[in-house]
């Protein structure tokens, strides 16, 4: 994943329910219980780890029972230390006092509680990368000193593992083609760290790797869901038994290996999905929430949602719509649009959609705008769309400009998509001149517009036509013959168009007023 590249933005809970859901995760409540509980007698070793001794007394105060008490009330314990909710008072003593963070639990504001439980992540996600204990002591040698080489063992490329699999998770959670909040299976997400991309049918070697890397992950996630970054469901230890082992199979049931359920499956949590975005910024990345830009300009708005995914650019907008009064917040947006760069028609597109979420009452700032060459075409597409009277209908100039501005948008939304594709072969077949007249569109983008159209359009002879106008506009040279004649113009300079011509859904502006929304969510007064 690289740092450079903004990750897609995802829907974070308010602060104060991510406190609440901290404060109630596993981990966290006991160390805030063990804080509370340690007291003059108390006793830790040199690390600040609790003495062996005083383990069993930890885990009552937990109402832990069972052989893994103990390690649960270590563990708990770690993190009282490690997030200052413990502070340890004399190291030679051994002795213990409640933290100063430890108040911060009742009297802190919901981010102080959220600092309290990164670090408790922290925590948790340092051991996870650690061997389990059944392989320390196999790599123990004869003087008790653990022999690390045995272990085949690499802390920071294990950690690194780990980072990757949780950015991976993160990205699926964020991205609006992926599962959003529901469960990934254990093995498409090992396979994602495991397989190259442009590998077909996996090898046995890669598959093997495949599995060994999911069986790690099961313990990791095993030890990540008590600090509450993940709901797991761990892989069924029925798989695992060997076919011929009788009490692994004593309940007579059929394993069913065709469930990939049964291989583990796994999803962030909410509370997870801001801890790892956390960690993402620290560590460089983009990765954007929504409702970052709810206090940005317009022109910030306009550029950053470009590259969004279109349900996640509309939340956006929806919360910078909100801050602002409707023809403000019109005028603002159109204002932004304008430019002749090469995110301009992207920008004008994403204004289009934004003033799609806004009522009538921003009618005045679109009027304001309906001469100007850059805004005219988008401005008379929002006024016919809510049926204001009296729209003057464009001039000739401005379809064919509005036009190129569209597959221009579309070109740098999606490439070279299938609907990109229809609008490319709608318009040369319901259009015979376009490219006669197409060439000759003062807009920045109009010879790369026309170079994708003769690259997509399927028909040679229809590609050739496009290309050669791409040409044109290069060398200057007519083609089709003189410019079409932009016909009979009004008091206010536009072009009127026979009532036939405006109202035809096949002609060139009614492909352009669909294909506005075509490229992104569809306004909801069409």
């Amino acid at each position: 994943m690289s740092d450079s590249s903004p990750l897609p933005p995802v829907r974070l809970h308010s602060e104060a329910e991510l406190a609440r859901d901290a404060l109630a995760t596993p981990l966290l409540s006991r160390a805030v219980r063990l804080a509370r509980w340690a007291g003059p007698d108390t006793r830790v070793g040199a690390g600040g780890e609790l003495v062996e001794e005083q383990l069993p007394a930890a885990a009552a105060e937990l109402a832990l029972d069972g052989e893994d008490a103990a390690a649960y009330a270590s563990e708990a314990w770690r993190v009282a230390v490690d997030t200052g909710l413990v502070e340890v008072v004399d190291e030679e003593e051994g002795t213990v006092a409640a933290g100063a963070d430890l108040a911060l639990v009742l009297s802190g504001a919901p981010q102080d509680v959220l600092g309290l439980w990164l670090g408790a992540l922290e925590t948790v996600l340092a051991d996870a990368s650690v061997p389990d204990l059944d392989d320390l002591v196999e790599a123990m040698d004869e003087g008790g000193e653990i022999d690390f080489s045995a272990l085949d063992w690499d802390p920071e490329a294990e950690a690194e593992f780990l980072d990757g699999v949780l950015g991976n998770l993160y990205l699926l959670t964020a991205s609006e083609d992926g599962p959003g909040d529901g469960p990934v299976p254990l093995p498409a997400l090992a396979a994602s760290m495991i397989v190259p991309d442009d590998m077909g049918e996996p090898t046995n070697d890669v598959l093997e790797q495949v599995s060994d890397a999911m069986m790690r992950l099961d313990d990791q996630f095993r030890a990540l869901e008590p600090v509450g970054l993940v709901d797991f469901q761990p892989v069924d230890e029925a798989l695992m038994a060997e076919a011929g082992d009788e009490a692994a199979l004593s309940s007579g049931e059929a394993v069913d290996d065709t469930d990939v359920s049964r291989y583990g499956m796994v999803r962030l949590t909410p509370l997870g999905v801001y801890g790892i975005r956390a960690r993402l910024l620290e560590a460089g990345f983009a990765a954007p929430a929504v409702g970052d830009l709810a206090d940005k300009g317009a022109d910030v708005l306009l550029d950053s949602t470009s590259t969004f995914p279109p349900m996640a650019a509309r939340a956006e907008t929806e919360q910078w719509l909100a801050r602002r009064e409707p023809l403000a917040a019109a005028r603002e947006l159109l204002a932004a649009a304008r430019g002749a760069d090469t995110g301009a028609p992207l920008r004008r597109l994403r204004c289009q959609q934004a003033l799609s979420l806004v009522g009538t009452e921003a009618a005045p700032a679109l009027h304001e705008v309906l001469d100007d060459g850059e805004l005219g075409g988008l401005a008379r597409v929002w006024l016919t769309e809510r049926g204001v009277p009296d729209v003057p209908p464009p001039s000739e100039e401005m379809v064919f400009w509005l036009t190129v501005d569209t597959i221009a948008a579309q070109l740098a939304a999606e490439g070279n998509s299938e609907e990109l594709q229809a609008l490319v072969e709608g318009l040369a077949a319901q259009h015979g001149s376009f490219f006669a007249a197409a060439w000759r569109v003062e807009h920045p983008a109009t010879p790369d517009v026309l170079e994708a159209m003769g690259r997509l359009h399927p028909d040679k002879r229809v590609a050739k036509e496009a290309r050669k106008a791409a040409g044109a506009v290069a060398t200057g040279a007519v083609i089709g013959g003189s410019a079409p004649n932009p016909g009979p113009r009004g008091p206010d300079g536009l072009n009127r168009f026979s009532p036939s011509r405006r109202r035809s859904p096949s002609s060139v502006w009614g492909r352009a007023l669909a294909t506005r929304y075509e490229t992104g969510e569809r306004s909801p007064h069409t």
